[in-house]
């Protein structure tokens, strides 16, 4: 599957006691060439409690290109993590241009 930065994807994560896991969505933030040449990529997750938190970005229908969110979803951006590609089950989206623009200013505010 080829996957690109902006793509919005689920893949299994495991529960905190790591005795179990979830099929999540996650949203790419490596850049097209990490995602070409490394077998991981760099993501963010996405969760559908929304609450007031710093680093977050809350998004709907509104703010993917292509695609379908199931539902009005937050961004961690304080959350990163890399997972292999070959865990990812299926691409569920596109992010828009302007709203990953917003994704990219937040992560700078955590470093």
């Amino acid at each position: 599957m080829e996957i690109k930065q902006k793509d919005v994807v689920l893949l299994p994560y495991p529960f905190t006691d790591l005795k179990g896991k979830k099929v999540r969505p996650a949203l790419i933030v490596s850049n097209d060439f990490v995602n070409n040449k490394s077998e991981d990529c760099i993501m963010l997750p996405l969760t559908s409690v929304i609450k007031d938190e710093p680093y977050s970005i809350v998004i709907n229908q509104d703010d993917l290109s292509s695609g379908q969110l199931i539902k009005p979803s937050r961004i961690k951006a304080d959350k990163i993590f890399t997972v292999e590609k070959r865990l990812i089950v299926m691409k569920i989206g596109t992010m828009s241009n302007n709203t990953f623009g917003k994704v990219k200013a937040e992560l700078l505010n955590v470093f």
